[in-house]
């Protein structure tokens, strides 16, 4: 396929994600930004691809994700768990992230266009996450911003350090008193960094606690791997005792047992992978009405894969079922686009089709989160990388012997 600076995607439904609703037309890409939608105004010399009778929307955002991080067809070589210590705030999702994952492809491919790439839940505080584009070569240049500080509490971190390790945390009480053990040093550590620039004194700088830092003073969100309905009142309990305001609960597998903590603290939920079975206790409620019952009552919903859980490309079959489940249908682009971009703090980047936003785009052949809807075209940052008329491939030519 060839690439030009101008483009317009012609003839589709545009699924603008603004308070423009959905728009008969076209879109207009100018570089990497969105220029026009609609009734738009283009050089002669534009670029143009039919989309007429497809469903245009804005790139796909999960807002939870290891793609990039445990790679395709090797899981152990995955650099999503530092598991050296129980507490790891000094290292950084982007110094892991592989920008030629085969994940990532098959993601951008199937129309999800930015992720949050984690690190894992073996630990307790597992360090800094970052906010990514799919497609690219240079994992700095496919940044976002880093969105937050990943934790995590219950079984993982349990299994991970106390069974495994023999150390702290070996219990929900032990992972609760890390957590509070390690914002407690961060308040202690900003408090001699002061005390040391008032006197003018040298200070010795630790880059997790600098991490740390960030959280408290509101800087970097605080992003939660919590299933159970206890161990989310934990995480609530332990942000009021250091005033964390800004955190997202991810997984939430039982929020829907206590759907008004979460509206009172107006604190969303990025929830699932839900096509699991129980394999540990505290999956014993998992159950595609979650999602549908937080936005029921008010909370902002993010449907995520936890890829490689799930495979990344599968994240509108995940809306699907949550649909199928009670999730109202035209609340279910907004799980996969405004919703984790306001989540993420990108929204003034991706989730929408506005002029100036970045020029994601996906055109469908039909509802995007239906079984029998596949990707026609897909664009990142203006770049059309995937046209399945010309870049499928049969499977049986593909199959590596």
């Amino acid at each position: 396929m060839t690439d030009s600076d101008t483009v317009v995607v012609r003839g589709g439904r545009v699924h603008t994600q603004t308070e423009r609703g959905v728009v008969e037309g076209d879109v207009l890409i100018d570089g990497d930004e969105i220029a026009a939608v609609g009734e738009v105004d283009a050089p002669a010399d534009a670029r143009e691809v039919d989309a007429s009778g497809l469903e245009i929307t804005p790139g796909l955002v999960d807002a939870h994700s290891h793609a990039g991080m445990a790679e395709w067809g090797e899981p152990e070589d995955g650099d999503f768990n530092e598991g050296t210590s129980a507490t790891t705030p000094h290292v950084n999702a982007l110094d892991g992230f592989h920008p030629r994952d085969e994940e990532l492809k098959h993601a951008f491919q199937n129309g999800v266009t930015t992720v949050s790439a984690r690190m894992g839940s073996g630990n307790v505080i597992g360090g800094v996450i970052v906010s990514v584009k799919t497609h690219g070569k240079v994992a700095d240049r496919m940044l976002l911003r880093e969105d937050g500080m990943k934790a995590a509490m219950g079984e993982n971190p349990k299994r991970f350090h106390g069974e495994s390790e023999g150390r702290q945390p070996s219990t929900r009480p032990g992972v609760a008193a890390t957590l509070r053990e390690e914002f407690t040093a961060a308040e202690d550590y900003r408090d001699r960094k002061a005390a040391a620039a008032a006197d003018d004194e040298p200070f010795e700088r630790d880059v997790g606690m600098e991490n740390l830092v960030r959280v408290l003073e509101g800087e970097l969100p605080l992003r939660v791997h919590a299933h159970r309905a206890d161990d989310i009142a934990t995480v609530f309990r332990i942000a009021d005792e250091f005033g964390i305001d800004d955190l997202s609960i991810e997984h939430a597998t039982e929020g829907h047992l206590i759907a008004e903590e979460f509206v009172e603290r107006d604190v969303p939920a990025v929830v699932g992978p839900s096509i699991s079975s129980a394999t540990k206790y505290e999956l014993r409620n998992i159950t595609f009405e979650t999602p549908g019952i937080l936005h029921e009552a008010g909370v902002t919903v993010a449907i995520q894969t936890d890829a490689p859980v799930l495979p990344q490309q599968h994240l509108d079959v995940c809306v699907g079922l949550a649909v199928r489940e009670g999730l109202p249908a035209e609340a279910a682009l907004d799980t996969v686009t405004t919703n984790p971009a306001e989540i993420l703090g990108v929204a003034d980047r991706v989730g929408t089709l506005e002029p100036g936003t970045d020029a994601d785009l996906v055109a469908w052949d039909g509802e995007f989160y239906r079984v029998d809807t596949r990707s026609q075209h897909v664009f990142v940052d203006g770049e059309h990388v995937f046209d399945r008329a010309e870049d499928e491939v049969d499977p049986r030519e593909a199959y590596a012997w």
